[in-house]
Formats: structure tokens, sequence, C-alpha cells
């Protein structure tokens, strides 16, 4: 890449090519964690962290690794991140990392993670390998937030319960009650809840896409329009 096109890069990740919503990646832990707004973001930022610095380390070590054994070296390079990420977890939110189990580690076979080490990181320079690897990561967390508010309002109706899993005791007065003495709808946080809530929100973004691609259309007709009356 010789000349960078961040702007291109963040547009990709968060929006273009989604990794939650478009490439459908990584649907396991995205419909399994997703019950709350807390677990959705937790998982999210812990993956966007661990692919940020995956693929600056696969950038700085692409040229002195033989292209036979890149693969496996990415692999351990992801699993080294991972182990990181898993023990801070464990040390300064365990309750966090308790709720969302084995998902953490399984952020090594994540393939949004090497699929961008392979695809961008191991053919570009570091700086814009890094926000490659954050960007795809932060496109997951959001998708993993809304679908978490969608499921949580709906489930349980409110906002950010169990955010003192993440930040202690104290961030209790954070919880949103969105429905006061609300029953609560079960099918929302089960499985087929998420299914419907990925869907729609896949649905939405057709929908933004499309309409601004007729905008987009429309003005350029009238330009084109506007162009021959004026010649």
């Amino acid at each position: 890449m010789n000349q960078v096109n961040y702007k291109e890069i963040v547009w990709n990740g968060v929006w273009k090519n989604n990794a939650g919503i478009v490439a459908l990646l990584g649907l396991c832990p995205l419909l399994a964690v997703s019950a709350t707004v807390v677990n959705g973001l937790g998982l999210g930022l812990a993956t966007a962290i661990v692919m940020a610095f995956s693929n600056a380390a696969v950038s700085v070590v692409r040229n002195w690794v033989p292209n036979e054994i890149r693969i496996p070296v990415f692999i351990l390079i992801i699993a080294v991140l991972v182990t990181i990420i898993q023990l801070a977890m464990n040390a300064y939110m365990q309750p966090l990392y308790l709720v969302l189990g084995i998902f953490v580690p399984l952020i090594v076979v994540n393939c949004n993670v090497l699929g961008r080490a392979e695809t961008f990181a191991s053919k570009n320079a570091l700086a814009p390998s890094i926000v490659d690897g954050f960007m795809v990561g932060f496109g997951l967390t959001l998708t993993l937030g809304v679908l978490g508010a969608l499921r949580e309002v709906f489930g349980k109706g409110t906002l950010f319960s169990g955010i003192d899993l993440a930040l202690g005791e104290s961030a209790k007065g954070m919880v949103i009650t969105v429905f006061p003495d609300y029953q609560g709808f079960l099918f929302a946080i089960l499985p087929p809840g998420a299914f419907l809530g990925l869907g729609l929100m896949i649905a939405g973004k057709n929908w933004i896409d499309q309409r601004g691609a007729r905008k987009t259309e429309k003005t350029q007709i009238i330009g084109n329009l506007q162009t021959d009356t004026g010649s």
C-alpha cells in the first residue's frame, strides 16, 4: 500500500465490511454473549485489542517469516496475546471474565483475527495494520453492543445490567431502567432472540445502504441534467 487511506480503513472496519453484520464472521461468540450490553462490549473490546496488537506483531515480523509457516506463526502470536488478555481480565475483571467464560480464550480461533492478520497485516506497514485491526474489532464491538442493547432492553427492560461485573460494585448506579416494573421477555435473551436481533440489524444496514445508494444516484442524475442543460 503506497498511500494509506485511513478513512477507508476505518469505514470498511466499522460499516462497509463490518465483521458481524456484513462478513458474518465469528457468529458463535457474537450470538452467545450478546444477551446484555456489558457482555457484548466486554468480549468485543477484548477482541479489538487482540486484533490491533496481533496485526502490529504480524506486520513487524512479516518479512522474516517464511511463507510456508506463516499461518502457525500468526496463530502463535494471537494465542500469546489472547492469553495475556485472559490473564488480565481474570485479575482485574474476574466476575465479567467468569461470565464470558470459554469465549475469551476462543478469540484465538476467531476467523476475524487470523483473517486480518493474513489478508492485511502481512502485506502492510505497522501503522495501517494497527488501525485496520482495531477498527475491524471496533466494528465487531459496536455490533455486539447494539445487539446486546436490543436483547437486554426487550429481555430485561434495562441497559448496562451487570456493569458492576466489569467496574465494581460502585458502578451499579449506572444501570438504566428503560421499562419500570417490566416482567421481561424471555425470548429476547434466548438464542432465537439473538438470531432475530442480528437479522433485524442486517436488514437495517441493508436498508440504510440502499437508501444512500438511491440518494447518490439521484444526485448524479440531477447533476448530469444540469450539466447537459448548461451546455
